[in-house]
């Protein structure tokens, strides 16, 4: 029989097949310095029908990375659109007006349906995955970190030191609860992963396990030596709750999503 993988690798492999399609790299048009980030798709469970699912869509990311950006540019992925679009960049105009800040969480969220109706103006559409209500954190998920370090990924867009190309990565580090009780991302957080979602798998009875978005790595604060604060998604959601229901509007149309399970057997 052939080796099982670790749980390292099949959780990296998990993170790139099931959530691979979620991010998109962004930065402010015309400054190539310091202004790096990535967004990625958020999928809010409204009602489940058996009919379906309907869901609000999202884009989500760190708060700072948006604050006086009127124009920013977006590197477009040709595997997430049908068909491949000419275009590899798209400009966002009156960025920062776009974004609703959740409170005091870091965290900055925009409905998708703009980029809906661009991809549908250019004659495509976009194919990509999205971070669901089955894999977002919740309170349980994220009451099992504790003060000792666990493994945790970030997947992200890095900038490429030389032609600064947008290429995703899986950043391997650790989250850990620190002594004011916020989750933090301890390891190295490349340029331009600002906003990018966290995982860490929860293992499950045998030799099962399940992803998990902790949340979103936000940018230090100069607290525990400069580690990076980690939105948890338990906190989004509440904050989510607690905005008017026409504050962040929902797409006109329910995304396709694939559904798989990811586990390990003996």
């Amino acid at each position: 029989m052939p080796e099982l993988p670790s749980l390292h690798e099949a959780t990296v492999d998990a993170i790139v097949g099931r959530v691979g399609g979620a991010t998109l790299p962004f930065q402010e048009a015309a400054c190539r310095e310091g202004s790096h980030a990535t967004l990625f798709w958020f999928n809010e469970l409204v009602e489940s029908t058996p009919d379906g699912d309907v869901v609000r869509q999202y884009l989500v990311t760190a708060g700072e990375p948006t604050r006086g950006v009127e124009f920013a540019e977006v590197t477009i992925r040709p595997t997430l659109c049908d068909p491949a679009p000419s275009a590899e960049k798209l400009i966002l105009t009156d960025f920062a007006e776009g974004w609703t800040h959740l409170g005091d969480l870091g965290v900055a969220m925009m409905p998708s349906a703009g980029l809906h109706t661009y991809a549908d103006r250019k004659g495509w559409r976009w194919n990509t995955d999205e971070i669901t209500d089955g894999i977002a954190a919740r309170d349980e998920d994220i009451a099992r970190i504790g003060a000792e370090p666990v493994v945790a990924y970030v997947l992200g867009h890095d900038v490429g030191p030389d032609d600064g190309a947008r290429n995703q990565a899986v950043v391997v580090g650790k989250v850990a609860r620190a002594g004011d009780g916020t989750i933090r991302w301890g390891g190295r957080l490349p340029q331009g992963c600002l906003g990018a979602p966290v995982f860490m798998s929860v293992l499950l009875s045998g030799d099962s396990f399940k992803l998990v978005c902790v949340g979103v790595a936000l940018p230090p604060d100069g607290r525990d030596f400069g580690h990076h604060p980690v939105a948890t998604f338990d906190a989004v959601r509440r904050a989510l709750d607690a905005l008017d229901s026409e504050t962040l509007a929902a797409t006109s149309e329910t995304p396709p999503r694939r559904r798989r399970w990811w586990q390990r057997r003996n």
